[in-house]
């Protein structure tokens, strides 16, 4: 089974789970269009990779992690989508869930996931139960207050942003704990894989900003042009395309060198390194591929 498939297999269970035949209609139709709409499943597929270079011995805990993480994402996006922060029609090439459901079911549908990621957790660690407190603790992170998408999306309700604050927990908490719930999923100190999935993270959100100028909309499968729409603040706005293409690379040179020797090293790499690529428009992928080549000596 590769990766992606064991996936959605996993968010099936759990969103079986996480409901039953006497939930409302309504709202079990509203969680799964957020959850089951294609996507390209980055967090998860990250927190896989490096669970199974650390070993990846009880398989179950990791799905648990990797879902958990996926779930806590499609809640945000739901959440972002709604008309009190971007007011988005799309998501994933399909109607975002308030325009297909409503506010309400939207609003319900998120915190819903939310709790849904952190029963996940429990229902699989019940067998491996010293993995549970680590992984609650990596995952809260990325979610809360302090650090997490909570903290990220509150800066856009602030008068004066912290760039590099609002991307490093709006984007990079999830990404973090991606990499750090992967290693302790399999036992495996997490603070060793942090940087990996912070900088890949922040990496992420302005290969985001990027596409938010130069992307197609039909092809991202949502609306181009929200930064300056909404005035939120951007990688590309602060620094130009040209000094957004150099912090990029430096980010992922940073995230590529810190991965920990391990047999999955060289695999962890070309899917940091691929991922930027097929983010980033065709002619500003180009671009970027020669920056790190010339970056990398």
């Amino acid at each position: 089974m590769d990766a992606l498939q064991r996936i959605e297999q996993a968010l099936e269970a759990a969103l079986s789970k996480g409901m039953s035949d006497d939930s409302p209609p309504l709202l079990q139709q509203a969680v799964r269009h957020a959850v089951l709409t294609p996507g390209s499943r980055v967090r998860p597929r990250l927190c896989l990779a490096v669970a199974m270079a650390c070993g990846d011995d009880v398989p179950a805990v990791t799905d648990a992690a990797a879902v958990s993480l996926e779930l806590l994402h499609c809640a945000s996006l739901v959440h972002d989508d709604l008309p009190c922060f971007d007011d988005a029609d799309t998501r994933r090439g399909q109607p975002s869930v308030h325009r297909a459901y409503g506010e309400r079911l939207a609003l319900l549908a998120g915190d819903g996931l939310i709790v849904l990621a952190f029963e996940n957790l429990a229902w699989h660690t019940l067998r491996h139960p010293e993995r549970l407190a680590p992984l609650l603790m990596i995952v809260g992170r990325a979610a809360g207050l302090k650090d997490g998408i909570v903290a990220g999306q509150a800066w856009e309700c602030e008068d004066r942003i912290d760039l590099s604050e609002y991307h490093r927990q709006k984007t990079a908490a999830l990404f973090a704990a991606a990499t750090e719930a992967g290693a302790a999923a399999a036992g495996r100190n997490p603070a060793d894989w942090r940087t990996l999935g912070a900088n890949l993270g922040e990496a992420y959100q302005v290969a985001d900003d990027l596409r938010d100028v130069a992307g197609d909309a039909e092809v991202l499968g949502k609306p181009v042009g929200q930064d300056a729409a909404h005035a939120r603040p951007s990688a590309v706005a602060e620094l130009g395309v040209d000094g957004a293409l150099d912090r990029l690379v430096g980010l992922i040179v940073g995230a590529v060198d810190s991965i920990p020797s391990c047999p999955g090293g060289d695999k962890l790499e070309a899917l940091v390194v691929g991922e930027m690529q097929r983010l980033l428009p065709a002619p500003l992928g180009e671009d970027f591929m020669r920056r790190l080549r010339d970056a990398r000596g």
